[in-house]
C-alpha cells in the first residue's frame, strides 16, 4: 500500500521515522511519500518532497511573513496527493497546516490517520469539528486525550507515547559524563541545565530570568541548550555561560537541574529523569496571565503535569517568572531532600501512565489493520 505523511517540525519527524519503520514490518510493500526531514527520509528510502525547515512557521507575525509560501506549500502537497493516489494520509501535529490537508484528503475519498494529535485540549477547541468530520482515527499518545475526545462524542486509541522508547534508547546510548565535560571544555561542577527555547523570541524572553537565577548556585556549572540555528553570538549577548548546540538529551542527562522553557522538553527533562522547573517569561504582564487562563482549557501546561493530573514540575509563567521565584524552586530541586524526590516519585507516577506499549508498533498495527479490513 501507499502512504502520505505529512510532519512540520524536528520532533514530528522523529516520531514519523518510527512510525514508518512500523509499518514497513507489517507491510513490506509499503511506499511512501511525505513532507517531513532526514529522518523519515531513512525510514522511507526517499527524499521528502518538502523539508519542515520550509514549513515551521510558527506565530502570528511569522505566518503573515510566509504566507505565500505556506499556501504553496498546502498547494503543493495536495496536488502530490491528488497525483499519488495513497491508500492513507497521516498526519503528525501541525493542525493549521494538516487540518486543510484532512479535509481535502477526505473530499477525494482517501482516509486520513492523526498521529500525534493538536493539542486542540489546551486551545483551539474547536478544532474536534474539523478532527471528527476529516479524521478516520486518532491515534492519541497522551492518556488524557481519550476522555477530551470522548466528551466530544469521538472514540480514540490510546498508543502509548513515542518519547518513553525513543529516550530510553538514547540513555542506553548516553556516553560518560567525563566525555561530555571534555568535549565541551567543562569543570567538573554540578551542571544546571537552562533550555531557554529555540526561537529567538522566547530565547531573548527566557535565558535572561533563567541565567539569573541559575547565577545564585556559584558552587553549580549552568550551560545553555543552544538551538540549531542560533548563532553562538546571540546568546553572547543574553548571558555570560557557555552554549552547547546539539547534544541537549545529553546536557540534560548529565544535569543535576534543570530550568526549561514549557513544552516538550519538559516532558523529555521528566523521562531522563533531571528534576526540572519550568518558566515561559513572554512579556511576563499580569494581564497576559489573566487572558492566557481564559483562552487555556486546561489546568497546567507542562506535559508531566498534565499526564500525572497533578502539580510534580512547578510552572513559573509569565509575571510569575523572575529570577527570585525561580530560584526559589530551584533550590528545592537542587539539593537531596523532600522537594527532590517528590518530583523524582512524580516521574515514576507519570512514566507508568505512559506505560510501555510501542507507540509507532501499535499505531502501524491499527492503521495497516485498518486499511486491509476496509
Amino acid at each position: 500500500m501507499k502512504y502520505f505523511l505529512i510532519a512540520g517540525e524536528a520532533s514530528g519527524d522523529l516520531h514519523a521515522a518510527g512510525l514508518i519503520e512500523s509499518i514497513r514490518r507489517r507491510d513490506p510493500e509499503a511506499k511512501f511519500q511525505f513532507l517531513g526531514g532526514d529522518l523519515m527520509a531513512e525510514a522511507a528510502g526517499c527524499q521528502p518532497i518538502i523539508h519542515y525547515r520550509h514549513m515551521a512557521y510558527m506565530g502570528f507575525s511569522a505566518v503573515i511573513r510566509h504566507l505565500r509560501k505556506i499556501l504553496g506549500n498546502l498547494s503543493a502537497a495536495k496536488k502530490a496527493i491528488a497525483a499519488y493516489r495513497p491508500d492513507a494520509v497521516i498526519l503528525i501535529d501541525l493542525p493549521s497546516f494538516n487540518l486543510k490537508v484532512a479535509k481535502y484528503a477526505h473530499y477525494i475519498s482517501i482516509p486520513v490517520y492523526y498521529y500525534i494529535s493538536p493539542k486542540i485540549w489546551a486551545w483551539k477547541e474547536h478544532r474536534v469539528k474539523a478532527i471528527k468530520k476529516y479524521v478516520r482515527r486518532v491515534l492519541a499518545i497522551f492518556p488524557f486525550e481519550v476522555d477530551f475526545y470522548r466528551k466530544h462524542g469521538y472514540e480514540v486509541d490510546f498508543v502509548g507515547n513515542p518519547s518513553v522508547s525513543e529516550v530510553d534508547s538514547k540513555l542506553s546510548r548516553l556516553t560518560p559524563r567525563t566525555d561530555f565535560l571534555a568535549r565541551h571544555k567543562l569543570r567538573d561542577r554540578p551542571i544546571i541545565a537552562l533550555l531557554p527555547g529555540s526561537r529567538r523570541g522566547e530565547i531573548g524572553s527566557n535565558l535572561p530570568i533563567m541565567a539569573a537565577a541559575a547565577d545564585r548556585f556559584p558552587q553549580y556549572r549552568p550551560v545553555v541548550a543552544g538551538a540549531p540555528g542560533i548563532e553562538p553570538g546571540f546568546y553572547s549577548g543574553l548571558t555570560k555561560f557557555p552554549v552547547v548546540t546539539g547534544e541537549t538529551f545529553e546536557l540534560l542527562a548529565h544535569s543535576r537541574g534543570a530550568i526549561v522553557t514549557s513544552g516538550t522538553a519538559t516532558l523529555e527533562a521528566a523521562l531522563i529523569g533531571t528534576p526540572q522547573v519550568a518558566c515561559y517569561r513572554s512579556n511576563g504582564s499580569r494581564l497576559a496571565y489573566k487572558i492566557m487562563e481564559r483562552i487555556l482549557k486546561v489546568e497546567f501546561v507542562t506535559l508531566p503535569n498534565l499526564i500525572a493530573t497533578r502539580k510534580i514540575i512547578p510552572e513559573m509563567l509569565l509575571h510569575m517568572c523572575t529570577p527570585d521565584t525561580v530560584s526559589e524552586e530551584l533550590a528545592r530541586i537542587l539539593r537531596d531532600g523532600e522537594g527532590r524526590q517528590a518530583q523524582i516519585d512524580g516521574y515514576a507516577d507519570m512514566r507508568q501512565r505512559l506505560g510501555t506499549e510501542s507507540a509507532p508498533e501499535n499505531a502501524a498495527k491499527i492503521i495497516v489493520g485498518d486499511l486491509t479490513s476496509r
